[in-house]
């Protein structure tokens, strides 16, 4: 669906072209090595979002910058021989204030959130990481932020209730003053017998004495009540946040991995991501990325580290 038909909708590009025009923010690029990661550094350089510091092999970087055909030479490189030396020195570089925002290149996941969790050198804080998608879908009348289906695998109450707040601080920074948090589960009633509704209903009530603040929660409620007025009144539902969903809470990782990929791949979505809950906001890509997602993960955490400096993040150690 085109964007005459969605009159009002904030989209994907519309956060790329709010992040232009202020200052780059310093990023390391964890072990950019392929065509992939090369590509969506110099793409965010050229936008103005980031000054990219590439961290890695830089014999491999420059390779990979060479058969990409894109110029790095103006860029700072931090040599590092393998990809888990390449995750710690971008981490170290964060730490010592040389970046502002830290960026997967072609490493695995895994290897650089081992690096940004180390106790002692990493970039922990008093919250749980987590990771949201921003997903900009064709019959949603707004961006929808899905989490988490990335990083926790099967998280406790207590880490949802830092999942929610990550959530509920990146809706603030993308200018979401109060979002509508829909805790997901197959089901609206609560019922000992499927846990993810107990889940919900505490985190509901943990909003209700300040343990969540800056949103509106509601649940347990079915995908089909969150984000579809119609569907939640034939079941009787009465909610502000019923139909009308800004952020989606997750079981696990495994539904939300499914929900957000069956967006993409059959509902034509777009979709742009970063893990919060560090001490800076960190850029996660994949292969399966288009360069316009890429660009507006970049985008995202941008505005995030503008509105965290404008206002320090709870949180922060």
């Amino acid at each position: 669906m085109d964007d005459e038909t969605r009159p009002g909708q904030v989209h994907l590009t519309d956060l790329i072209h709010r992040a232009r025009g202020g200052r780059p923010i310093p990023t390391a690029v964890a072990h950019p090595c392929d065509h992939h990661a090369v590509r969506a550094a110099c793409d965010a350089a050229e936008t103005g979002l980031i000054r990219p510091i590439l961290v890695g092999p830089m014999a491999r970087v420059r390779d990979a910058a060479e058969a990409e055909g894109v110029d790095i030479s103006a860029f700072e490189t931090v040599d590092a021989p393998y990809s888990e030396a390449s995750a710690a020195a971008a981490v170290a570089a964060v730490r010592s204030g040389q970046a502002e925002m830290l960026m997967k290149g072609s490493l695995h996941t895994d290897e650089l959130l081992t690096a940004a969790l180390d106790p002692a050198l990493g970039l922990r804080t008093k919250r749980r990481l987590s990771h949201v998608y921003l997903m900009d879908v064709p019959l949603y009348s707004k961006l929808l932020l899905i989490t988490d289906a990335a990083v926790n695998i099967a998280p406790a109450l207590e880490e949802k209730r830092d999942i929610v707040q990550n959530s509920i601080d990146l809706a603030h920074a993308i200018g979401i003053a109060l979002p509508n948090v829909a805790i997901l589960s197959a089901l609206e009633t609560v019922t000992p017998r499927l846990p993810s509704t107990l889940d919900a209903a505490a985190l509901c009530k943990m909003a209700d004495r300040g343990q969540i603040s800056g949103g509106r929660l509601d649940g347990p409620l079915a995908f089909d009540n969150a984000v579809n007025l119609a569907a939640a009144a034939d079941k009787g539902i009465v909610s502000p946040v019923a139909g009308a969903a800004d952020i989606l809470v997750v079981p696990d990782l495994e539904a939300g991995n499914m929900l957000a990929k069956q967006l993409t791949f059959l509902a034509g979505a777009e979709a742009a991501g970063v893990v919060l809950g560090a001490r800076v906001p960190v850029v996660l890509t994949s292969r399966a990325d288009s360069d316009a997602a890429r660009l507006a993960s970049c985008a995202v955490a941008v505005l995030l580290a503008r509105f965290r400096a404008a206002a320090p993040a709870v949180g922060a150690s």
